[in-house]
């Protein structure tokens, strides 16, 4: 990597506030004039946009796991070619809501495909690209389900892009799970962050990690 760009992803299951959490990153970011680019996944790119759509709109509930697990790879192999690693060799900070702990803790442990093979295909998919820091906002799931349900009425998207949150709890249980045993099989990458406070609190508790990765 020729530049000193650094990439900051923010995980955590439906409702968690995570996308708040980027969107306030961001203001910070650019408060202090440090050059950062906002990007997501699904739907980094102009093909991922369509991607998003086919993997997040309820109609389609009979998506295979298999299926499922392959379109995030296609979505992510392009989003990382065409947006990350560009900004990354630029010396841009890359904020990130999802990347590949996501498909671990969704497909992996949420949908029991096989974590290795999960692994693997990540790798492929990113050319060995990981992130600086991940922030994984962390809430109860009852609480998470419920924002999120009342999120997508909000915003009229409850019949196009709410097909996760039509699991059972159970399934976004394990994502949960998941989640969690990323912060202790890598603490120093993966930080645990309360969502469960109110945004602005739990903003500070992201402001101090990035902080001390930025400071490095």
């Amino acid at each position: 990597m020729r530049g000193s760009g650094k990439l900051i992803t923010f995980e955590g299951i439906e409702g968690c506030g995570k996308t708040t959490q980027v969107e306030l990153a961001c203001r910070m970011m650019a408060a202090r004039g440090v050059a950062h680019l906002r990007t997501r996944e699904p739907g980094g790119t102009r093909i991922g946009v369509e991607i998003r759509k086919i993997l997040l709109d309820p109609k389609n509930g009979h998506l295979s796991a298999a299926a499922e697990l392959l379109l995030y790879a296609a979505d992510r192999a392009q989003h990382v070619q065409e947006t990350i690693v560009p900004a990354l060799e630029d010396g841009t900070v890359v904020l990130c809501d999802r990347f590949t702990d996501a498909t671990l803790a969704y497909q992996g442990y949420g949908r029991g495909l096989d974590r290795l093979m999960i692994q693997s295909l990540n790798q492929m998919a990113t050319g060995g690209i990981r992130p600086a820091l991940t922030l994984f906002i962390d809430v109860p799931v009852t609480v998470g389900l419920a924002r999120a349900v009342q999120r997508n009425h909000q915003e009229g998207v409850a019949e196009t892009a709410g097909r996760f949150e039509k699991e059972a709890v159970s399934f976004h249980t394990r994502v949960r799970e998941g989640y969690l045993a990323l912060t202790v099989s890598e603490p120093d990458r993966v930080k645990r962050v309360d969502g469960n406070r109110s945004p602005e609190e739990t903003h500070q508790q992201v402001l101090s990690f990035i902080e001390s990765l930025l400071a490095n």
